[in-house]
């Protein structure tokens, strides 16, 4: 094999796959990222068994030919070459080395057979099939990932909820993250070809590497959905990804139904001042008091250690004086998704779960649990 390749391109491929690999890993192939010259590109791919990336860039390839070579290793020699660098890679036939050579550099890296390197996707059927734009599948992402769960004893939480239904109004593609504390949900059109798919549970990693990867994709990202797997396509690039095998529960029961009690405030106000008076707060539950009047919110904190903080904001509130307590970091999170100028946010009584709207985009809606403050 021999090919040569511009540094930037190949930098920036190697950035895309190289995080799909753990740093400890017990199956030494899993730590190699799989390249394969053919023609005029060069194909990388990377995989942990439950998730794989393969992206192509162009490349002049004199001998084509494929190996695998640790991935981490790889990125570094290149990310620490000259940015103007052409690369110069090579192995010999039965040789388990690689050369790469820039300039007056020159390094080595051992290499492990093709045949031992896991494949995924390659020979799976994908019975539904459909695109959606990259700046819905970004605010999709946005708008729920922060709500996934950390506990891996409820493992069916610890991913996003996707899955084709219909609101009021018209059939959507819906997406739902909860960790028991609050719960995200968004919803865009039903793309064409999604009708009728089951609901799948995108896991955590896949979500943040897809994430990663949409800020440099094209207007359209193309989504295959099979028994087990889906997989995400556009420009060069395929991230295909198993998902998790559980059933997610039953979140339409935790969306309370007769929060009447309803006010109105800047979201971004709300926000700066929750994370002002939050300073104050203990670092363990992070409890923070909203104390409501009709034109008035104030919010307040107190720690043995640190003090009080209070604060007072304008509001619209339609019911009478009440006070209720949140974990000040889930309001944050949830307040930096509104991006209208008004937030909604619909009470029934201190104990009861929470719906926050933005008044503007009806696409979200968010839940959160109150504390005892």
């Amino acid at each position: 094999m021999k090919f040569t390749i511009e540094r930037a391109d190949l930098l920036r491929s190697l950035n895309h796959v190289h995080s799909v690999v753990e740093r400890r890993n017990t199956i030494p192939i899993l730590a190699n990222v799989l390249l394969r010259a053919e023609k005029d590109s060069l194909s990388l791919t990377t995989t942990d068994m439950d998730l794989e990336i393969v992206e192509s860039v162009a490349a002049k390839t004199s001998a084509p030919g494929a190996t695998t070579v640790p991935a981490h290793t790889f990125y570094d020699i290149v990310r620490k070459l000259g940015d103007a660098a052409s690369i110069e890679i090579s192995s010999a036939a039965g040789d388990t080395t690689l050369q790469i050579k820039s300039g007056r550099s020159t390094f080595r890296l051992g290499c492990l057979s093709t045949e031992d390197f896991p494949k995924m996707g390659s020979s799976e059927k994908f019975a539904y099939n459909f695109s959606i734009p990259a700046a819905d599948l970004r605010m999709l992402i946005d708008r729920t990932r922060f709500a996934i769960s950390n506990e891996e004893t409820r493992y069916y939480l610890n991913g996003i909820y996707l899955h084709a239904t219909e609101n009021e109004v018209m059939p959507v593609l819906r997406a739902v993250a909860t960790d028991g504390h609050r719960l995200a949900r968004f919803e865009m059109p039903l793309p064409e070809g999604a009708k009728d798919m089951p609901g799948v549970i995108i896991p955590r990693k896949a979500i943040n590497e897809i994430r990663k990867l949409i800020d440099e994709a094209g207007d359209t990202i193309s989504i295959g959905l099979s028994d087990s797997k889906l997989k995400f396509s556009f420009d060069h690039i395929t991230l295909t990804t198993k998902l998790i095998d559980g059933t997610f529960p039953d979140y339409d029961r935790v969306i309370p139904k007769n929060n009447d009690k309803v006010l109105e405030v800047n979201p971004e106000v709300f926000a700066s001042a929750v994370d002002r008076v939050s300073t104050i707060s203990v670092e363990k539950s992070r409890a923070i008091k909203l104390m409501l009047g009709g034109k008035t919110m104030t919010l307040s904190a107190s720690s043995p250690d640190s003090g009080s903080a209070s604060e007072e904001i304008e509001i619209h509130f339609n019911a009478g004086p009440m006070e209720i307590g949140f974990n000040s970091a889930y309001l944050m999170d949830v307040a930096k998704q509104i991006n209208g100028e008004s937030c909604r946010i619909c009470l029934l009584d201190s104990a009861s779960p929470t719906i926050i709207k933005d008044v503007d985009d009806a696409s979200s809606l968010y839940v959160l649990m109150p504390m005892r403050v």
